[in-house]
């Protein structure tokens, strides 16, 4: 792949879609070569990025998750935004590629001008959030998208990693009382900046409204991420678009908020420190793998731990002894 940086970051600024996807290849790339040609163009961009609201959309498979970001993000467009969507698919473990494929669950959200779609196949990383997902987001700000959303594969692990990466985060939960609420863990309620019970509509409304009073009140429990933000419950209906308007509504007033208090920078700061180490982790890993006086002595180590013979933690410092050496 030809490379000239300031020419592909001269055209992704100037929101030139096919330049925008080679970047963010060659920002997911694993090959040395387009690794040093990530950081040339990151660096080049960075001065132009941290211009959109980040929003983290999360909540059980069948939720409606796709359904209201391609309703909402047409809204939002309606608005006069831009609209970047970093859809995590699950990977197929035989082939490695995405199952579910993002882009033919918004179709018609795919075909707006002002909107990017980039499904991801969500891969080995911890949680199914792609590990580039980060810097895929910095070269969309610089395109000029100003409204993202990172949707997570569903209810686990990866809600961490991207609350950790956004602004905001979304949880949205079908109508279903009380033994809905026993499902959903803690960790992820308190992560939290504002619930959406979806399919609040037709013959589902009475249980939604249900849901929803359920939910406020076992908030009022839980500890909320923001020091200035209460944590919201809104009803909505993706399908018919009921009540998209209220849930905009919420998410400019939050931003609003935080803006003013100084939060969203505050966090972003630590969000990116937060990054800073774990590529500084991530890269010494890697290091240590390719030492070949560590790799000479991985198998008997790691067969001693396999036997019962070594604890994990004491194999771990001999390895990382000899990397030392």
């Amino acid at each position: 792949m030809q490379f000239d940086c300031h020419e592909l970051a001269k055209n992704i600024r100037l929101g030139d879609r096919r330049a925008l996807s080679k970047g963010i290849t060659i920002v997911e790339s694993a090959l040395p070569i387009h690794q040093e040609n990530a950081s040339e163009l990151l660096e080049t961009l960075m001065p132009y990025t941290g211009g959109s609201i980040r929003i983290g959309v999360s909540g059980a498979p069948g939720v409606g998750k796709s359904t209201f970001i391609e309703s909402f993000g047409g809204y939002v467009i309606n608005q006069g935004h831009k609209v970047a969507v970093l859809a995590v698919d699950p990977t197929s473990s035989v082939s490695g590629g995405s199952i579910l494929g993002d882009k033919t669950r918004m179709e018609s959200l795919s075909r707006e001008n002002d909107a990017y779609i980039r499904p991801s196949p969500a891969g080995k990383t911890l949680g199914g959030v792609t590990r580039r997902t980060r810097e895929t987001l910095l070269l969309c700000e610089a395109a000029g998208f100003d409204v993202i959303f990172v949707e997570t594969v569903g209810v686990g692990q990866s809600e961490t990693a991207v609350s950790e990466m956004t602004d905001m985060f979304l949880l949205l939960i079908s109508p279903g009382g009380g033994d809905e609420l026993q499902g959903i863990k803690r960790g992820i309620m308190e992560l939290a900046d504002l619930v959406l019970v979806n399919k609040s509509d037709g013959e589902q409304l009475a249980v939604a409204s249900r849901t929803a009073a359920d939910y406020q009140m076992a908030l009022q429990f839980l500890n909320s991420r923001s020091l200035n933000w209460k944590v919201k419950v809104q009803m909505m209906s993706a399908l018919t678009g009921q009540d998209i308007d209220l849930v905009w509504q919420l998410i400019i007033d939050y931003r609003n908020l935080l803006d003013t208090t100084g939060e969203i920078s505050s966090r972003r700061i630590a969000q990116s420190s937060a990054w800073m180490w774990s590529e500084i982790a991530e890269g010494l890993l890697e290091e240590l793998k390719q030492s070949e006086l560590v790799m000479s002595h991985i198998d008997s180590i790691e067969n001693e731990v396999k036997s019962g013979n070594l604890p994990p933690t004491v194999a771990a410092r001999k390895l990382i002894k000899k990397f030392k050496k």
